[in-house]
């Protein structure tokens, strides 16, 4: 599964401290009951665009990775926690959005590649996607 969060009206300094976003990369995957496999990378960046500066960071977990990129001077943060493991991504968005003090948080939540896990499940799954097909009306 994949939660997507773009946050919105974030706290300036809490999203412009490399020190902040690594221990969210660090403490996350546990708790979201996910296995790090190595330490977080945190960098700032700034690039040609000054208000486009900004801390990035990610952290390879055994499920896959969890990532976040800051824009201090919009107030903005995009954040990813994909895995191929199931977790509760009504709570890991409200300790995200508590964490960096996010007044609006659109977020999205993709099933993605959990059909893996089972084979019996995927040839099912690959089943109904085709049937579904199948029976869609041809656009003209």
């Amino acid at each position: 599964m994949h939660l997507v969060i773009d946050g919105h009206g974030c706290d300036y300094d809490q999203l412009a401290d490399p020190a902040r976003v690594h221990d969210f990369l660090d403490a996350f995957p546990d708790a979201i009951g996910m296995t790090k496999i190595m330490p977080p990378s945190v960098h700032t960046y700034r690039g040609p665009t000054p208000e486009d500066w900004g801390v990035s960071g990610f952290v390879i977990i055994a499920e896959s990775h969890i990532s976040m990129h800051t824009f201090p001077d919009r107030g903005y943060a995009n954040i990813d926690v994909f895995s191929c493991k199931e977790f509760d991504a009504d709570r890991a968005l409200r300790e995200i959005r508590a964490l960096f003090t996010m007044r609006e948080a659109r977020h999205w939540v993709l099933d993605r590649g959990l059909e893996h896990l089972n084979p019996a499940t995927a040839t099912q799954a690959v089943a109904a996607e085709r049937e579904a097909l199948r029976q869609a009306p041809v656009p003209r």
